[in-house]
């Protein structure tokens, strides 16, 4: 196996058939065939389901890709590193917890972009564990979460901190008749979720209603709908607030305190990418 076998491999993956691989890297769609038969050969397992509808990853497959991804990264890496002198670039694989992806991340991604146009980034959202993970097993090179985490695999970096509201249909502001309805959050694990049970806990309240919906949105449409309340950050509900789409209140202390930071893997060689992301991030304000 060596990083040309790889690099086909992972073209074939992404393209989802011989043809488009082949197109995309400029070869001979015969050699793209020959070469993916002779790594399956090599490792004497099929990589791929073949089928009418084009070809898809086998479970073995699916790990190995995760491996070249890794490996053609750090080649790359190694090369731009050997260039004295050259601009950050290559790929930045981030993630962030869906009430930050927007409201400071995709701003700050915006920054990082124009002056670093040669870093090509991807965003996922998630729930906290989730994103950490990801980062541990370096599918991401970084991930914006709730903290603060004290994690031995993981560099930890405060970003700033939030306050948690809570959310109702418009026209309700008396916070205790509330506490008593549906609760919607995003998935099990959720911060908010587990600061609204510690708070209704101390309320005399020990069962939740719990809905769970996926995004932003469908929560903030929910709440709107009259389907239940949430708590949210309060920057992710200040405009649904100005349009009049939902009731905000805020919470007692401190059950109203969030902090939102940055991590990225100890164990994994800094990139001039990631570098590059963090010396913003880090950046005072003027």
């Amino acid at each position: 196996m060596d990083a040309g076998d790889l690099k086909i491999f992972q073209a074939v993956a992404r393209e989802g058939s011989i043809s488009k691989a082949a197109l995309s890297l400029n070869y001979v769609q015969s050699n793209v065939t020959a070469r993916i038969k002779q790594l399956e050969t090599q490792l004497q397992v099929p990589l791929f389901h073949r089928s009418n509808r084009g070809m898809s990853l086998t479970p073995a497959g699916e790990n190995l890709l995760g491996y070249a991804d890794r490996i053609l990264e750090l080649l790359y890496e190694a090369e731009q590193a050997t260039q004295v002198g050259n601009p950050p670039a290559g790929m930045l694989r981030l993630g962030a917890i869906e009430t930050a992806a927007s409201t400071f991340l995709t701003p700050l991604l915006a920054e990082y972009t124009s002056c670093y146009p040669e870093v090509h980034h991807s965003l996922v959202t998630g729930g906290t564990h989730e994103l950490n993970q990801k980062v541990i097993q370096y599918e991401l090179h970084g991930a914006l979460i709730y903290g603060p985490i004290d994690h031995p695999e993981l560099n930890y970096m405060k970003m700033y901190d939030e306050e948690l509201v809570l959310i109702a249909e418009p026209g309700v502001h008396e916070m205790y008749t509330l506490l008593s309805r549906p609760m919607l959050f995003f998935e099990i694990g959720c911060t908010h979720r587990t600061q609204a049970e510690s708070f209704l806990n101390d309320q005399g309240i020990h069962t939740l209603n719990i809905m769970e919906y996926g995004t932003l949105d469908t929560i903030l449409n929910g709440v709107s709908a009259g389907l239940g309340v949430s708590l949210l950050p309060r920057s992710s509900v200040t405009k649904a607030e100005l349009r009049g789409e939902i009731a905000v209140m805020s919470l007692p202390d401190p059950y109203c305190r969030l902090e939102v930071g940055f991590v990225y893997s100890r164990g994994e060689h800094i990139s001039s990418a990631l570098s590059a992301l963090v010396e913003i991030i880090t950046e005072p304000e003027l």
